[in-house]
C-alpha cells in the first residue's frame, strides 16, 4: 500500500511538472522590459537606472528617471552621500517624509503625525531633512518633498523593504 501511495504521489508530481513546463511564459523582454531598454543603451562596463511614474495621494504627479555609469559610481567618494543617508536614519524623519508625501505640510500637522512632543524635536528633524534636501520649506511653516526627490526616496524605500512587504508585481 505504501508503494502505491508513493507511486501516485510521484505520478501527481510528474503531471504538475509537465503542466508547469507547458505553461506559457512571458518573453524575457516583457519580464525585464526596463532592463532590456537599459541594455540597448549600455556604455562602458555598465549602468544603473532608477525611474518612476506616480501620483501621490495629494494628486501631484511625477515622472522621473536617473541613471549613472557604474565605473563612476564604483570610483566615487561614497562618503559624500553620508549626510543624505543619515538624514533618513531616524524613524521620526521617515514618518515626516511619509506624512509630507500624503499631503501633511504644516509644521503643526507634521509634529502630530510624527508623534513628536515638542517643537524643538520637530525642528531638529526638519532641519536634518531640509539640510540634506529631502524636504524644502514652502511658505511659513510648511514643508514638501522636492519634486526631484520623490522618486529617489521611494526607490530607496523599495530597495530596503523586506521582500514579503513589497507589493506583488514586476
Amino acid at each position: 500500500m505504501a508503494g502505491e501511495s508513493l507511486e501516485r504521489r510521484v505520478a501527481a508530481l510528474e503531471e504538475r511538472v509537465s503542466r508547469l513546463e507547458a505553461a506559457p511564459r512571458a518573453p524575457r523582454d516583457e519580464v525585464f522590459w526596463a532592463l532590456e531598454g537599459l541594455r540597448r543603451r549600455l556604455t562602458g562596463s555598465g549602468q544603473v537606472l532608477f525611474t518612476g511614474a506616480l501620483e501621490l495621494p495629494t494628486g501631484e504627479y511625477y515622472e522621473w528617471q536617473q541613471g549613472a555609469v557604474t565605473d563612476g559610481l564604483l570610483d566615487a567618494d561614497w562618503s559624500q552621500g553620508a549626510a543624505s543617508y543619515a538624514a533618513l536614519g531616524h524613524p521620526a524623519r521617515l514618518t515626516l517624509l511619509r506624512a509630507a508625501l500624503h499631503g501633511t505640510r504644516s509644521a503643526a500637522q507634521l509634529q502630530e503625525a510624527a508623534g513628536l512632543h515638542t517643537t524643538g524635536q520637530l525642528y531638529h528633524h526638519l532641519k536634518q531633512l531640509t539640510a540634506a534636501g529631502w524636504l524644502q520649506a514652502e511658505g511659513r511653516g510648511h514643508y514638501r518633498v522636492p519634486a526631484g526627490r520623490v522618486v529617489p526616496l521611494l526607490v530607496m524605500l523599495a530597495a530596503v523593504m523586506p521582500t514579503e512587504d513589497r507589493p506583488k508585481g514586476e
